[in-house]
């Protein structure tokens, strides 16, 4: 029962974001901070964490394909399936869903313990439209950018620890990237983004708009925003991947 309240209440915010704002200006300038913190806020983060990915992912393949018959191109494959397809994603929205999930959450509970909420709401502003739906619309067009990004930067960094270990020659990885390559597999992960970057937008609004108490309940809701967050991604990874592959 506890569940289905929960559950009920968030579909309530949800369907409460969905009205006309009463100035589209301010509202615009609220989106385009919530862009910043979180796009370009979480870029570099992105940046280190995708490089290494494909860094480690290619000494890995590396390390266990011992087959003189298998030629090194197969290295670059799997290092690009397994990034585009899994990595890029799933590992950084799950990092993503601590740096930005908290953030959300922290920052709309301590609004809600300190009464800012209801102060604008005695001043006839719609707190649900106002905080909530800028930071899930600027989730879903930041977000799949940055995967973008990760995708990016973890195939070169495979590149990169391929070339500097001596494991195969530049030359040999770029032919394997182009190997067996399935457009099909971006699709994929972008559908993955969008859908993780709504969850990490959500699910944080959810817990820190509803908080009660002072600022160790604050803390509370944080992390287990985090947590749900960091669950419902990995459940909703099983659930497209058996879908849709």
């Amino acid at each position: 029962m506890k569940f289905l309240k929960q559950f009920g209440t968030y579909i309530l915010l949800i369907k409460g974001m969905f009205a006309k704002p009463e100035n589209a200006k301010v509202y615009w300038k609220e989106f385009m901070h919530q862009c910043s913190d979180i796009g370009i806020g979480s870029l570099g983060i992105v940046t280190i964490i995708s490089i290494f990915m494909g860094a480690v992912s290619a000494v890995q393949t590396s390390y266990q394909l011992t087959s003189p018959l298998l030629s090194k191109t197969v290295i670059a494959q799997i290092v690009r399936d397994t990034v585009i397809l899994e990595f890029a994603p799933t590992l950084v929205c799950i990092v993503l869903a601590g740096v930005v999930g908290s953030k959300i959450a922290s920052e709309l509970g301590n609004m809600r313990v300190s009464e800012q909420i209801d102060a604008l709401e005695i001043m006839g502003i719609n707190t649900k439209t106002y905080l909530v739906l800028p930071k899930i619309i600027a989730a879903l067009i930041t977000i799949p950018l940055l995967i973008i990004i990760a995708m990016v930067l973890g195939i070169w960094g495979g590149r990169l620890a391929g070339s500097m270990a001596g494991i195969l020659s530049t030359d040999t990885y770029d032919r394997g990237l182009q190997e067996n390559f399935m457009p099909y597999n971006v699709t994929f992960a972008l559908i993955k983004a969008y859908t993780f970057a709504f969850i990490i937008s959500s699910v944080p609004a959810y817990f820190g708009y509803y908080v009660k108490g002072g600022s160790l309940e604050i803390g509370r809701s944080s992390t287990k925003a985090v947590v749900v967050s960091c669950i419902l991604i990995l459940l909703a990874d099983y659930v497209l991947a058996a879908i849709l592959l």
